[in-house]
This record gives structure tokens, C-alpha cells and sequence, in this order.
């Protein structure tokens, strides 16, 4: 299986993009839930699904009583998860209570590996190695253009916002 994408036009004229063509992420229109996450966990490990299922049920609630305690969760090959939030602005500082708070969220940071991709041999006589920052969660993953109008197309965010995803 593969990661499905479709080919589409950036149609923004603001954009330095505009006019180009670029891969959008597509989805299936369903959500793969704790059920089908055990029991693809249970034929790969040697855990009974009724176990993992446990587990990934109070994954939730271990990791809200940590942001509760202001920590930031790391999983390893899978990221770090931390609490962010908006606030109202007031003018003066004993005005700023957690009262101001508008918005919560659960930020990711994805972990990443550093992979080499190439190097070049300085004048000097050492080397230096040109290198990328890769998501390890996306290293392997494989893509395949689709035509299936049944997928859901999400737009991916960039960096940039050049369209360019």
C-alpha cells in the first residue's frame, strides 16, 4: 500500500507558486481507530489485543494528567505531544489570568532522524556531509498517484505557502 495523492493546479495569484502543479495528500474517508490499531499491534507483537487496547484507552489519560503537570510527552519513534494555547491580550499584567485563555491545543513535533545524503571533500582534506532532517514516522512511506474520486482531499499545509506541498 502506499500514501495516495492527486495532481492539482495552485490557483492562488498571490502565490509565487501560481500556476504550478503539485501532489495533494489523499485520504481514505474513514478513521482507523483503537479496534483496528490493537489488532494490527497484536499481529505484530507477541500482546494480546485486549491488552493493547487497554493501553492505548488510558494512553489519553496519562498523557493529560502530564500536561496538567506542564510536561511535554515524548513517544519515542512516534514525537513529542506539549499543551499550546492562545490568550486574549489585556493591559494590565494582573489582567492576565488563565481566565484569558481562548484556545487549547495539543502541539506535535514528529521525531526525526538525520540521514546523510551525500558529501564533499573540503580543501583542507576533511569532509562534510550534506544532510536532511527526516521524519522517521515517513521515512519508508511510499507514494502512488490516485484517480479515485472516493478518497478525501485534504490540503497539506506548508511552510512556505507556496502551494508547493
Amino acid at each position: 500500500m502506499a500514501q495516495k495523492y492527486i495532481k492539482t493546479q495552485n490557483n492562488n495569484s498571490y502565490s509565487n507558486a501560481y500556476g504550478k502543479y503539485y501532489a495533494m495528500a489523499v485520504y481514505d474517508n474513514s478513521f482507523i481507530g483503537t479496534e483496528e490499531l490493537a489488532e494490527f499491534i497484536q499481529r505484530q507483537a507477541s500482546v494480546k489485543k485486549s491488552d493493547i487496547k487497554a493501553v492505548l484507552q488510558e494512553l489519553g489519560e496519562a498523557m493529560k494528567h502530564f500536561f496538567e503537570l506542564g510536561q511535554k510527552v515524548k513517544l519515542d519513534g512516534i514525537g513529542i505531544f506539549k499543551v499550546g494555547f492562545s490568550s486574549i491580550g489585556v493591559t494590565k499584567l494582573e489582567d492576565c489570568t488563565a481566565a484569558t485563555i481562548s484556545t487549547r491545543r495539543v502541539l506535535f513535533s514528529p521525531e526525526t532522524e538525520r540521514v546523510v545524503v551525500g558529501q564533499q571533500k573540503m580543501p583542507d582534506g576533511t569532509v562534510k556531509q550534506k544532510y536532511v532532517n527526516a521524519i522517521t514516522l515517513l521515512k519508508d512511506v511510499v507514494f502512488e498517484e490516485t484517480h479515485d474520486n472516493a478518497m478525501n482531499v485534504e490540503p497539506e499545509e506548508s511552510d512556505d505557502n507556496s502551494g508547493e506541498g
